[in-house]
């Protein structure tokens, strides 16, 4: 059920290598790797969790709204996250040279379905 979102955001994205369901608790709930890739995706939304909750404490705190998209680029791997709701996120994965417009839009567009899914 999510597998198939998650696998449409990884191919649909130039560079795309891998995307990650997760609940704020570090669970992941699904998980798509695209063949031959060596991320640890799930290590990866481990991480990033908790440093979405300060993102997600910041932005209350300035008083902006609710966060809605998170992205680390590193030298090796952007990570996109997109913030579904209170309880869980979805992120992907790119290769640094990866289209991250066509990312930020798959994962908007395809975040209502997650949800729905979710409940």
């Amino acid at each position: 059920m999510f597998q198939q979102v998650l696998r449409e955001v990884v191919d649909n994205t130039d560079g795309g290598v891998a995307s990650l369901l997760m609940g704020f608790d570090g669970i992941p709930v699904d998980q798509y790797l695209r063949d031959g890739t060596d991320v640890d995706i799930e290590s990866v939304g481990m991480e990033y969790s908790v440093i979405l909750r300060s993102v997600m404490h910041a932005a209350e705190m300035l008083e902006s709204g609710k966060a809605k998209e998170f992205a680390v680029r590193a030298e090796r791997l952007l990570t996109i996250v997109r913030l579904l709701n209170d309880d869980y996120f979805v992120a992907v994965a790119l290769s640094p040279g990866g289209n991250v417009g066509k990312a930020r839009f798959l994962l908007r567009t395809r975040s209502p379905k997650l949800l729905a899914d979710l409940e």
